[in-house]
């Protein structure tokens, strides 16, 4: 069978797989649309959030990036896995033992006000659309190529497929999809890894291979750096970013990924506090799996595509370069006519042009695996995409339904709240597909963004609400402002307003759009602290709250506001 046929077995039996478990596990209660009841065993719950943090990002454009900056990629590694050890100890325990239903719930009960929880709603709009919008490129991209649909069209079923399962199963639902995703995209992920290390290093861990040697007796890694200075490119190993903008952009993922929404309200899916420790460990050995492997798929991937491209006849390219030319995420132009490909450093000469989202849907093509291989990626890729936007599109329709609208309704039937909560996520689907057809930048590039905001606005407030009982509602609402208006007028002023700008010549302290809300976050811890100081104290029942959440035992369930 073809390539097109396996893709449509393989993707078509995991969405059946999806759509069958939505409907087996709908949400009957607000309480099992918010929270899957509360009863996910910790296992389960690893397995979910795992499937949930490792996006379209981490399957689809991690890799993508390393393989096309190297030693500057693994700022992704280092922030993103780094950044969920935080959250593990730092923040899930504690938010668990709050028994609150969402982060915006959080910050209006620690710091009674109804306007904290409002800006914390705005807050969690930002991340979350910002972060779903890569997700839908991502879905896009998969589509565009294996159903050989435009990419816009490919947008637009990936939201009929999210919106059927997200607005029927509520967390419930998407809880125990999470699971089949999970299994779904991690065997997806490894298969071709494999297989690809075998062929390139005779070694079948691909994390060992990455260390290993090729078919002359080279380490990969020395061919590597060899074949990219010969082409004019800085060696695959060296670093070009500033240490500043590295460390900036790493502190940005790390302190981002524990104010991330969506994976936060992981935590109050399972009984008790013990089990939120449990499934964070869990999700975290999970987690690992791929993040150690991703750095070896890079380097096979970027190596066999200048191996197969490079200074070859344009009229006998392999056929894996003419299939992603049709979705024009591959450019090959003869500038010099003479027939052969240039792949160079110099932007004026090179005659081929790979977009970076690419290399782990094109890796088994590239290497000439067998067509299941390339249909079983298509539907890992389809997993991972598919489960964050659904898990972010449940925070979307959370906070609306629930901190807006009953904040302001308190006397809103559970059935009211329901239904606004499914138009919500309807609603949030549309806007979604519109930012997937109209992205801000390729999947990892947006995704960073979404953390630099989380990092900006949540981080601070959420830590500083846990960790001290000086700081009060005025802080925290203007700490939440500062940091988050910083950090998305920076970031719009260097990629949309002035990207002929975007250089680390004309960034402050030589920080890029991706490693500014490590500014925003230092901006908005100095906010809380400064405003709290002059303005008066939390209530004492406020204080003695605080008190109760750091003692690890007696945390009830999840309580409505």
């Amino acid at each position: 069978m073809d390539i097109i046929t396996w893709t449509y077995i393989l993707v078509g039996l995991s969405f059946a797989l999806y759509i069958g478990i939505a409907i087996w596990t709908r949400a009957g209660s607000t309480k099992e649309f918010y929270v899957a009841g509360g009863g996910v065993s910790p296992l389960a719950n690893g397995m979910a959030t795992a499937a949930d943090w490792m996006s379209a990002a981490s399957f689809i454009s991690m890799a993508g990036i390393i393989s096309f900056s190297g030693y500057d990629g693994s700022v992704y590694l280092m922030g993103w896995t780094g950044g969920y050890v935080l959250l593990a100890l730092l923040l899930a325990p504690y938010l668990r033992k709050f028994g609150k239903f969402t982060v915006p719930d959080f910050v209006g009960d620690r710091y009674y006000s109804n306007k904290a929880r409002v800006v914390a709603v705005i807050c969690a709009l930002f991340i979350s659309f910002t972060y779903v919008a890569g997700q839908m490129r991502g879905v896009g991209i998969v589509f565009s190529r294996y159903l050989e649909v435009d990419i816009n069209t490919g947008v637009i079923i990936g939201m009929c497929i999210v919106f059927f399962y997200s607005v029927l199963g509520g967390m419930k639902g998407i809880t125990y999809t999470q699971v089949a995703q999970y299994c779904v995209l991690i065997f997806a992920y490894m298969v071709p890894a494999i297989f690809v290390s075998m062929q390139l290093t005779g070694n079948p861990i691909p994390q060992l291979g990455l260390g290993g040697t090729v078919a002359d007796g080279t380490h990969l890694l020395d061919k590597l750096d060899g074949v990219l200075t010969d082409l004019g490119f800085a060696a695959y190993t060296s670093g070009r970013k500033g240490m500043v903008d590295m460390f900036a952009i790493t502190l940005a993922l790390m302190v981002g990924t524990a104010g991330l929404p969506h994976v936060i309200v992981r935590f109050f899916t399972v009984p008790r506090v013990k089990d939120a420790r449990l499934s964070a460990g869990y999700a975290l050995v999970f987690i690992a799996i791929l993040y150690t492997t991703a750095p070896a798929v890079a380097a096979f991937g970027i190596y066999n595509a200048i191996d197969t491209v490079a200074e070859k006849p344009v009229d006998q390219l392999p056929e894996w370069v003419g299939n992603w030319q049709k979705t024009n995420l591959i450019v090959v132009e003869d500038k010099n006519g003479d027939g052969i490909v240039q792949y160079l450093a110099d932007k004026e000469a090179n005659e081929l042009t790979i977009d970076k989202d690419i290399m782990v849907l094109a890796n088994p093509e590239i290497a000439q695996l067998p067509n299941w291989v390339v249909g079983l990626v298509a539907s890992g890729a389809m997993a991972a995409a598919l489960s964050t936007a659904a898990g972010l599109l449940l925070v979307i329709s959370t906070s609306i339904s629930r901190d807006l609208f009953r904040t302001f309704r308190p006397e809103m039937s559970e059935k009211k709240e329901l239904r606004i909560a499914r138009i919500a996520a309807g609603g949030a689907v549309v806007l979604a597909g519109y930012f997937g057809v109209n992205p801000p930048g390729f999947v990892a590039e947006v995704v960073a963004f979404a953390f630099g905001l989380a990092a900006a606005s949540f981080f601070p407030v959420i830590i500083m609400g846990i960790f001290s009982t000086k700081i009060n509602k005025e802080g925290a609402i203007s700490g939440m402002v500062l940091g988050l208006v910083f950090t998305l007028a920076y970031i719009i002023y260097f990629k949309f307003l002035s990207p002929e700008m975007n250089n680390a010549e004309n960034w402050w302290f030589g920080i890029s759009p991706e490693g500014i809300g490590s500014v925003g976050m230092l901006l908005n811890f100095v906010a809380c602290y400064v405003v709290s100081k002059f303005t008066p104290a939390p209530p004492q029942h406020v204080q003695d709250m605080i008190q109760e959440i750091r003692i690890p035992r007696g945390a009830g369930g999840a309580v409505d506001h």
